[in-house]
């Protein structure tokens, strides 16, 4: 595929290009055929677009084993906000004697007692103490801390980019296996045209001969 041909090439959004389709082979290939260099163009294509398939799956792994990860700790730091701010009885009877509201006040400052992952099958349990920061991993054994409000804008903000981020891999990930199978039927084609043609060529070469031996 030459240089001008590839550039004007028709792109997904993420620059992705797509696979001419080979209705014709002959008028492909030219009035000079030659299928050994087109098929070693489709073989480098297809080597192209299956390690960007490669590359695309392991990022989509990683973004669907993130995305639950995010939801948790969100979860989590909701939470906490919601229990600092006393929210975390808003189906009490809003009626409720002094007594029961001093009561619950109590409770709301007591220690949250819960458990926490220290591996995938390692649980520690813990007591947490009212608060208004949370400390958050970043990435690159970065851990900053946080305050309730800002932690929750971070991770929304971060649950938002990564699934818009799964729906874009696995759209070009589809688009990647159209032009795969595109690729492996224009080799195809190309091939048994080849084939083809050799034929056509040796039963004409014998044909000839047979004509030079009656003629001599």
């Amino acid at each position: 595929m030459s240089k001008s041909a590839s550039e004007s090439q028709e792109r997904n959004p993420r620059g992705i290009p797509k696979a001419p389709f080979i209705a014709d082979v002959a008028e492909f290939l030219g009035p000079d055929p030659n299928p050994e260099n087109a098929l070693k163009e489709f073989q480098a294509a297809l080597a192209k677009y299956r390690y960007m398939d490669h590359n695309l799956t392991q990022r989509r792994r990683g973004l669907e084993d993130k995305i639950p990860d995010i939801k948790k700790t969100l979860a989590m730091v909701e939470f906490l906000q919601e229990r600092r701010e006393g929210k975390g009885a808003s189906g009490d009877d809003a009626e409720e004697s002094d007594d029961d509201d001093l009561e619950n006040d109590e409770d709301s400052t007591k220690p949250l007692t819960t458990t926490f992952e220290l591996n995938d099958t390692l649980y520690a349990e813990a007591q947490l103490e009212d608060t208004d920061t949370v400390h958050l991993w970043l990435g690159a054994n970065v851990m900053l801390s946080y305050k309730l409000p800002a932690a929750i804008t971070l991770l929304r903000s971060k649950l938002d980019s990564a699934q818009s981020s799964l729906a874009t891999v696995i759209e070009d990930l589809e688009f990647l296996r159209e032009q795969i199978t595109v690729m492996e039927v224009n080799t195809a084609r190309v091939y048994n045209w080849d084939v083809k043609r050799r034929r056509e060529l040796r039963e004409k070469e014998a044909k000839a001969g047979k004509v030079e031996a009656k003629a001599s």
